[in-house]
């Protein structure tokens, strides 16, 4: 076997440190962002030359514009954006809070009953010649996991949310300055709740790990499947997060797009529209706070499959420490090579033009991605011995070092090529996006019917790419392989989180702009800034999806082996059923959100409709409207719809498993997984593609088929939201 090199104190030191240097680095991050004030203060002498490639003078005071009344205004529109993301994130929570207590009692007592609430010590699932903990231990810890996994995953997503309303208006404020030094401010921004996510993620679980081993003690079968509640309640709390903030931030968009750039012809994220607050606020709640719990869900799920896998191969059996932690090790490296990727962007590189945004955030994804696979070729050396055997179904599979390392490292760069598969299609630099854009100028059905076949074919290459992927890992590792490979494609989570939250925080400093009325060049910038975050949206949820297929197959494997089926037969009458039944879950659930954000979006369309009838003044811009009431209709609509989806997901499994046993639930987990993945992908994919189109005809072709796009764009915002949700679908 050999031994290890690095010694299990050098690794109970090394994943808090390095989780500790993430959150220190994330604060360093947030307290350079905040020295962009919003007050009306001179930051620099109108000669004094900048980073960036622009001088510190104010575009408004060029313009002769009152400096003092527009950063009073981007103070005053910051405030009211979050305001209503808290508010909202606080109803939700309320409602998802009790639920999670809800469905970790049902866990308590679906575990506990297994043996009767036993307290007796009971022969081992996979080891019948020891003795492991009760089965009423198992019940209360997996218990308690599940509710950790779910609070941090809550708090990954408020956060989030936080720093990004934080900095919208401070990018829209460096703006006048140039577009490299908005570029940096939106980007540290992201970086701080990237960081904060991974390394919190990262430390509650190690901390979980050592206080139940105080109880289980050598017990780690009954550890690490106890611990299996960590995953189940992170990926939890990130459906509802997911579907509560995505019916929000498309019932918003709809209102005020529709209504407000398409029959009045008032510009986007004009503050006369009556919805726009609450278009602003949804980016925070969907974009932002979902997209964290959804990355942090995948993020854990990976890590407690894993770790199941671990513990009851050589690792685990033979009670290697730093072997058995080598999960813990990459995502801890992983902090530490996104903290120096970070720096390429921030600090070793400057943005001068917009053409620059792009191909900077593009190598983000090459340098975080080449310098962890030499990360995790070092780690694989020092944390794993020579050779070792693998849990594979009921037998112990040989395994290599080198061979581990192999199947980390085609996750990585699996979700690499994922990565720039979705720029490709999504970016309005290249040909498919133009295409789409092209296609508008014979109306709104060619440009539906020219989105959709991108979507379908943006799905080719990235399956392949899971496909490879699967299949290399699962040849050398086992499941074990499968779970690594995704926590390979995720252990750059730090910088995949900070590309994503960066083009929300960029949406809502346009709109702040707009807002406060400040000059038609500033616009400009945050568009272009905008433009390259709807492209990192959908890389962002590229690797999401990616993720979750491969964290699902983990743990469809798991499953079966704890389960005790040897072979799931597609020929067996329960299980072919299961899996019919299992493909159609995804077009049901999206049906079910897509009908939800029609619903809410309806009631949005008509108060916004209601307002510019019935205010006066409110079009020439003598009165206000009345912000607080389409904020509301979101709220409510979101709050209320998010239950049915949730239950689906959540209840499927418990239902089929009872009525009809694990060969017809191995069925439907099987084919839920297949369907879920296209879909999101080609839906996640279109929605990007469709918006970059917007944008591109808005600023080259400048023709009236701008706002035919926009009717086709809304219908495929909600699929977009639902399809990137399939991931969770599965994983759950």
């Amino acid at each position: 076997m050999g031994a290890v090199i690095l010694p299990d104190l050098g690794t109970e030191i090394l994943i808090p440190v390095c989780a500790i240097i993430g959150i220190g680095f994330a604060l360093f991050q947030w307290v350079l962002v905040s020295k962009v004030k919003l007050s009306a203060a001179r930051d620099a002498s109108p000669n004094a030359a900048g980073k960036n490639g622009y001088n510190d003078y104010l575009i408004e005071e060029e313009e002769g514009l009152n400096d003092h009344n527009v950063v009073l205004k981007c103070a005053e529109i910051q405030n009211a954006i979050s305001e209503g993301a808290t508010s909202f994130l606080f109803t939700e929570y309320k409602y998802v809070g009790i639920f999670m207590v809800a469905f970790a009692i049902l866990i308590f007592l679906f575990l506990g009953s297994v043996e009767g609430f036993s307290t007796s010590y009971q022969p081992c699932t996979y080891d019948q010649t020891k003795m492991c903990k009760p089965a009423l231990a198992t019940a209360v810890f997996s218990t308690i996991s599940f509710l950790l996994g779910g609070v941090t995953s809550l708090i990954s997503g408020f956060l989030g949310m936080k720093i990004a309303t934080y900095a919208n208006a401070r990018t829209t404020l460096e703006a006048r300055k140039g577009v490299g030094k908005a570029f940096i401010t939106a980007f540290r921004s992201g970086a701080v709740m990237g960081f904060l996510l991974a390394a919190n993620g990262l430390l509650v679980l190690y901390i979980a790990i050592n206080l139940f081993k105080i109880y289980y003690g050598d017990d780690w079968g009954g550890l690490f499947e106890a611990i299996t509640g960590y995953g189940l309640g992170g990926s939890s709390m990130a459906l509802f997060g997911r579907v509560g903030g995505g019916i929000y931030t498309k019932a918003a968009d709809v209102g005020a797009d529709l209504v407000g750039k398409v029959e009045r012809n008032i510009p986007e994220d004009d503050p006369r529209n009556p919805a726009v607050i609450a278009d602003n606020v949804g980016d925070n709640v969907g974009d932002i706070a979902g997209m964290g719990s959804d990355l942090f869900g995948s993020y854990a799920e990976s890590s407690c499959a894993a770790l199941v896998v671990a513990s009851i191969s050589s690792f685990g059996v033979n009670h290697e420490l730093t072997a058995m932690l080598y999960p813990l090790i990459i995502s801890s490296v992983g902090i530490l090579v996104c903290l120096l990727t970070t720096l390429f962007a921030t600090d070793f590189f400057e943005i001068k033009a917009v053409k620059e945004i792009e191909p900077a955030l593009k190598k983000q994804l090459i340098i975080s991605t080449a310098l962890m696979t030499i990360g995790i070729a070092i780690v694989s050396w020092i944390a794993l011995p020579t050779s070792f055997t693998i849990f594979n179904f009921g037998v112990q599979k040989d395994v290599k070092n080198w061979q581990l390392f192999l199947c980390v490292a085609v996750g990585l760069w699996a979700g690499l090529i994922i990565g720039f598969v979705t720029e490709y299609y999504t970016s309005n630099a290249y040909s498919p996006v133009q295409d789409v854009a092209d296609s508008c100028r014979t109306g709104a059905a060619t440009n539906v019917i020219f989105g959709l076949a991108l979507g379908y074919k943006s799905v080719i290459i990235p399956i392949f790419a899971i496909a490879i992927s699967i299949f290399v890992s699962f040849t050398f590792a086992a499941m074990y392989g499968i779970a690594v490979a995704a926590l390979g494609m995720l252990s750059t989570i730090a910088t995949g989180l900070a590309i994503d939250a960066y083009g929300p925080i960029s949406d809502n400093a346009g709109g702040i702009a707009e807002m406060a009325g400040m000059s038609h060049r500033i616009r400009e910038r945050t568009d272009a800034l905008d433009a390259a975050g709807n492209t990192t949206a959908a890389i962002g949820k590229g690797f999401a999806i990616g993720s979750a297929a491969l964290v699902s197959l983990a743990l469809f494997g798991a499953f079966v082996s704890r389960a005790a089926i040897t072979t799931v037969d597609v020929l067996t009458p329960k299980v072919f059923i299961g899996l019919i039944v299992g493909a159609m879950l995804p077009y049901w659930f999206s049906a079910m959100t897509m009908k939800s954000v029609g619903s809410a979006a309806l009631k949005m369309v008509e108060e916004v409709r209601r307002q510019f009838n019935t205010i006066p003044g409110l079009m020439e811009g003598t009165a206000k409207p009345d912000y607080a009431t389409c904020v509301k209709i979101s709220t409510d609509a979101s709050i209320k719809e998010m239950i049915p989806p949730g239950a689906l997901v959540m209840l499927t499994p418990l239902v089929v498993g009872i009525l009809f046993g694990v060969e017809t639930l191995s069925g439907v987990l099987a084919g839920s997984l297949v369907s879920g993945v296209q879909i999101a992908i080609s839906a996640s994919n279109t929605g990007g593609a469709w918006d970059n189109a917007k944008k591109y005809i808005e600023v080259n072709i400048l023709c009236q088929a701008v706002l035919l796009i926009e009717f086709s764009l809304f219908s495929n915002s909600s699929i977009s939201n639902a399809g990137t949700i399939q991931g969770n679908l599965v994983v759950v």
